[in-house]
């Protein structure tokens, strides 16, 4: 992590693995994790991985050339993907290989399915599941919960590389984390969408 500019600044992740490249204006927010061979530049504008992220390995994050690039807490970005010069919403999933281009915005409680292109200017509402090439809005589905849950494995993961250890998904004790934590969610959904708990 020695290597990164003096305009990158990292608020207490919960891991940067040794390979991360991050050059330029970059924000990378309380425990967000940034996993073997991710890339974010900024050379103009500004990058900014909120809360919880994570952006996975191989990912490439980079600003456009008038637009900043935001990521929201509780954002995972899958392996391969790729976000340029947009903004993501919270608690939202960009899936393996997904590309997403200058100017979309992709609203809270998305997916974006692995594989797709979401060409520039394209904006998904939120509660979304947005799949193909181009990519367009399949269905209407609020994925708080899963998209949440997997941010927060992937918080306690980096926790756990962190520490030297990887095999944190493994064992009675993560099985009974899950539990816990998938309750949680489902509890705070309910009071942050209850018409849609009541459906």
């Amino acid at each position: 992590m020695s290597g990164f500019g003096p305009e990158v600044v990292l608020d207490r992740p919960a891991w940067v693995h040794p390979t991360v490249q991050l050059h330029g204006k970059i924000r990378i927010a309380e425990g967000a994790s940034l996993w073997p061979n991710a890339v974010i530049r900024a050379e103009c504008n500004e990058v900014v991985v909120g809360p919880y992220a994570n952006v996975q390995d191989f990912a490439m994050i980079h600003v456009g050339y008038e637009t900043d690039t935001r990521i929201g807490a509780w954002t995972s970005l899958a392996h391969h993907s790729v976000v340029h010069g947009a903004v993501i919403g919270e608690s939202c999933m960009v899936g393996i290989r997904a590309v997403v281009m200058d100017g979309c915005e992709i609203g809270d409680n998305s997916i974006i399915g692995a594989g797709a292109l979401l060409t520039e200017g394209t904006v998904v509402p939120p509660d979304s599941v947005v799949v193909g090439s181009p990519g367009r809005v399949r269905r209407k589905r609020n994925s708080f919960v899963d998209n949440r849950l997997n941010a927060m494995m992937y918080y306690r993961n980096g926790l756990e590389y962190a520490a030297g250890r990887h095999r944190a998904w493994h064992g009675p004790e993560y099985d009974a984390w899950v539990a816990v934590e998938r309750d949680r969610i489902e509890r705070e959904f309910a009071v942050r969408f209850p018409a849609e708990t009541a459906c």
